[in-house]
């Protein structure tokens, strides 16, 4: 299911450091992020610009089924979507279109950006995730789990909890084991982590969290903005859920630990391409990074951008992989057929 909102429009003002465009008067927006608090940064567009945002939200899949089928006739500017691996295969399809923007180029790291043909990105990440793991320290040891490559080591047999390999986080960071490893040495350990599951993969992340926690499984692999989300909880027992587990940010002393985006890019048929390019602008000032990463427990795509999250500084400091993207996004094919290969079910 999809639905419709309309962001109010409240003022014409223009946004401020942003060159003047085209006098479009409304925005319409494809999103697979499904966080009620973004609707601050929609109205705040608004109230900034005077263009009026209309809203589809829906799951990836169904909102590119959605783009295909609508075709040259789409009313969608601009599509938002939350996986490198959902990125990549909207690109492939040619759902995007290339934007040149100074702004977009000085404030988005490039690794964070499609892979630039010269006509320009294709995308843009605007907030970062992270996918690290959770144990039992009632169950496992500390020191055997600081990196992916722990995860299939024997010693952990009957320990590991994932969601299914076919999800796009898994692909994701298959994806980046296969960049980082070779796809051999990224089967190996793949079948290695498949060889120590303690239970066949089911349920999202918060459900690995809550599984780890009961001692049902040793240790997990989560996004981070999951078990923040716990932290944060004004429920008692989602708190202590997180209370149980200890958190750990894999690979420090390597590639530092993998990293996701929600990316964002032009339709390749938009019909209001300044107010979309505009849009794009908009979600990299300060403001607007400051919405979209707490909407999320995320961090700020923008590196200079800081926020005040309680559960993020509690889990520490981290060394983020600073692999492209755009590479991860295109090696989700290599990392489908490992995962076929392997088991990872």
């Amino acid at each position: 299911m999809t639905k419709f909102r309309g962001a109010t429009l409240l003022a014409a003002g223009l946004f401020a450091g942003l060159p003047a465009h085209a006098a479009d008067t409304e925005l319409n927006v494809y999103s697979a992020r499904h966080y009620q608090t973004d609707q601050r940064f929609y109205d705040d567009f608004s109230q900034q610009t005077g263009i009026k945002v209309n809203l589809i939200e829906g799951g990836d899949s169904a909102l590119m089924e959605r783009l295909a089928s609508e075709g040259a006739n789409s009313p969608a500017d601009v599509l938002i979507l939350v996986d490198a691996a959902r990125l990549w295969k909207a690109e492939e399809a040619g759902l995007f279109q290339p934007v040149a923007s100074e702004v977009l180029a000085e404030r988005i790291p490039e690794n964070l950006r499609s892979i630039d043909e010269g006509e320009g990105s294709k995308w843009f990440g605007v907030s970062r995730r992270a996918r690290i793991m959770v144990y039992n320290p009632d169950k496992v040891d500390g020191e055997w789990v600081r990196n992916y490559a722990d995860l299939a080591d024997p010693a952990l047999k009957g320990m590991v909890c994932t969601r299914s390999g076919t999800h796009p986080y898994m692909l994701s960071l298959i994806g980046a084991m296969v960049e980082h490893l070779g796809a051999e040495d990224a089967e190996q350990w793949a079948a290695g982590v498949v060889a120590n599951f303690a239970r066949s993969p089911r349920g999202g992340d918060t459900d690995q969290i809550k599984a780890t926690a009961t001692g049902e499984c040793g240790v997990a692999l989560t996004n981070s903005y999951y078990l923040a989300r716990l932290m944060r909880s004004s429920n008692d027992v989602d708190r202590e859920i997180a209370s149980k587990v200890e958190a750990v940010w894999p690979d420090q002393g390597g590639n530092g630990t993998h990293m996701n985006i929600t990316g964002i890019g032009v339709l390749r048929h938009a019909p209001h391409r300044d107010a979309a390019v505009r849009f794009i602008e908009y979600l990299t000032g300060d403001q607007a990074q400051r919405f979209l990463a707490a909407g999320n427990n995320e961090w700020p795509a923008v590196a200079s951008v800081k926020i005040d999250n309680p559960a993020l500084e509690a889990l520490g400091d981290f060394e983020p992989d600073p692999l492209e993207i755009g590479r991860i996004g295109k090696a989700q094919l290599e990392a489908a057929r490992i995962v076929d290969r392997v088991g990872w079910r």
